[in-house]
């Protein structure tokens, strides 16, 4: 029996304040389980403005403790309402001093399956991250979800290829990258690096940007929004270079062990020759 999974992502523009952008992003995600989605992933920090285009201690304030927060919370309603896995990136305080860029995954029912934290954070005119994130701790889990084995690469991440192939030897079968990415940095490699990963790892890539400019600088977020297979290839169309858009795609699981078969990239690793890429 074939194994095809429906997937829902959401490049949403800045609302202005938590609460609404909360409300348009359960919207969707209703609109997105009316058609039938049974994942959906959203964007980098997705209740909050990019902030990181300053360093202000006030920014603090959108910090809050995942999974106990009121955020992952109500999405855990959300996923017992729509029966749908969400991929849900907020920004995480651990304990006092202690903050993290993180994405909450929570499982069809409700349950929250874990989290990932974002590993490389940038610090570059208009991405200040250093600044309010630590680098994440807890590697590169892969959940077993509702719709199958599902992992996190958040932003900056998808520059180092070797969280994408962790995440691989894990067993992910989709990788969600939320980010926020802006035109004229590195918008050449957008539509280059995930596909190249999905093809290096053999799996779905769900590659997720906001949109718009925001209220703490002018980063231009483009969008283009995309699911990539095994093959490198979208399936269907990329998203709006200015528009609010969902996306929902149907991802066939099969074709992950069809090009794993062809192209026998795990088979033909090297693991043994491996070690100097890790020494300092």
């Amino acid at each position: 029996m074939a194994r095809t999974v429906r997937a829902a992502i959401l490049q949403a523009k800045w609302t202005g304040d938590t609460a609404s952008m909360i409300d348009v992003h359960e919207s969707y995600a209703r609109a997105a389980a009316e058609q039938g989605a049974r994942v959906m992933g959203f964007q980098e920090v997705f209740n909050a403005p990019y902030f990181c285009q300053v360093q202000e201690a006030e920014h603090y304030r959108w910090a809050e403790p995942v999974p106990d927060g009121p955020t992952v919370q109500r999405m855990q309603a959300l996923a017992r309402e729509t029966g749908m896995v969400l991929v849900v990136p907020v920004f995480e305080i651990e304990s006092a001093g202690n903050y993290y860029n993180t994405a909450a995954v929570i499982d069809a029912d409700g349950t929250v399956l874990g989290k990932y934290r974002k590993h490389h954070i940038p610090q570059v005119r208009g991405f200040w991250e250093k600044y309010y994130f630590k680098p994440g701790n807890l590697g590169w889990p892969v959940f077993d979800t509702a719709v199958g084995k599902v992992g996190v690469y958040i932003c900056y991440d998808r520059h180092f290829p070797e969280g994408w192939r962790a995440l691989g030897l894990a067993g992910a079968e989709i990788v969600f990258n939320p980010s926020a990415t802006s035109r004229g940095l590195s918008a050449y490699l957008w539509q280059l690096e995930q596909p190249a990963a999905a093809v290096a790892n053999e799996y779905f890539v769900a590659a997720i940007n906001r949109v718009g400019v925001e209220e703490y600088g002018d980063n231009d977020f483009y969008g283009t929004s995309y699911f990539v297979d095994p093959r490198g290839q979208f399936v269907g169309d990329v998203a709006s270079g200015t528009e609010e858009e969902l996306l929902v795609r149907d991802l066939d699981l099969d074709m992950i062990e069809e090009v794993r078969q062809l192209w026998a990239f795990y088979r033909d690793r090297r693991p043994d020759a491996y070690g100097p890429l890790v020494e300092s």
